[in-house]
């Protein structure tokens, strides 16, 4: 489905990516680990259109979107959910979830039915649908991100960091509506995560980011001790 050679991307002057090469299957899940400012969400943002790569190639179901501008990629099937649990703060629950859909907007029936699908995977929204999103919990509001995403119809979806800032109780809900996605609604997931707990409950593989290189990458049923990762992490090896 998602495939990225030799990419490399910076800010400025600053690089950040040096070289990045990694695939995802398929109704696969898999999950890019490491520390601050390792370029996590930079691999993201320059996957999704938002930062344009110096150099290497991204390619989605076979075809090249590298330096493709963001706003072209939902309609290609590529949807990210940022870091931050971003919504539109004064709008409504609902009114965010249509945005999601807005380059939809004229599938009415199409839209109607999938509002009722992300009411049935997060009950919560449908209780606060008239509810401004700025008054949401962040769990609410991560969830709200997440179905907005949905709304787009992907079958690539990116979330940076779901489980950030939030309580253990609902960094479960989350993982389990993350993991439904691939299971029930057969999507196809890259995501990038602090939380070595969750990433290796959820992921079929995972590769672990240091100083804007591949570390380490290793398929999760071949197991993954959390000793050796966390040497990975500070720098003890490097793959």
């Amino acid at each position: 489905m998602l495939r990225v050679e030799g990419l490399e991307a910076g800010y400025g002057r600053t690089r950040v990516l040096r070289g990045v090469s990694f695939h995802v299957p398929e109704r696969g899940l898999v999950a890019l680990l490491g520390g601050n400012g390792t370029g996590k969400s930079t691999v993201l943002k320059a996957v999704a259109g938002l930062l344009r790569p110096t150099a290497g190639t991204i390619t989605l179901a076979g075809g090249r979107i590298d330096g493709m501008a963001a706003e072209r990629l939902p309609g290609r099937g590529l949807v990210l959910v940022p870091q931050g649990k971003e919504v539109f703060a004064a709008m409504s629950v609902e009114e965010n979830l249509l945005m999601g859909a807005f380059h939809r907007r004229g599938a009415r029936g199409a839209l109607a039915a999938d509002l009722d699908a992300a009411y049935t995977r997060f009950p919560r929204l449908n209780e606060r649908r008239r509810l401004a999103a700025g008054m949401l919990s962040g769990g609410e509001r991560q969830m709200l991100a997440i179905a907005r995403a949905l709304m787009a119809r992907p079958r690539l979806l990116l979330l940076d960091e779901p489980s950030a800032a939030l309580a253990p109780k609902l960094v479960d809900e989350i993982a389990d509506a993350i993991l439904a996605l691939r299971n029930e609604a057969g999507l196809t997931l890259l995501l990038v995560e602090q939380n070595v707990g969750m990433a290796l409950d959820l992921a079929d593989h995972i590769h672990v980011l240091r100083d804007g290189r591949i570390a380490f990458e290793r398929a999760v049923a071949d197991g993954v001790a959390i000793d050796e990762l966390r040497e990975y992490y500070l720098g003890g090896k490097i793959a």
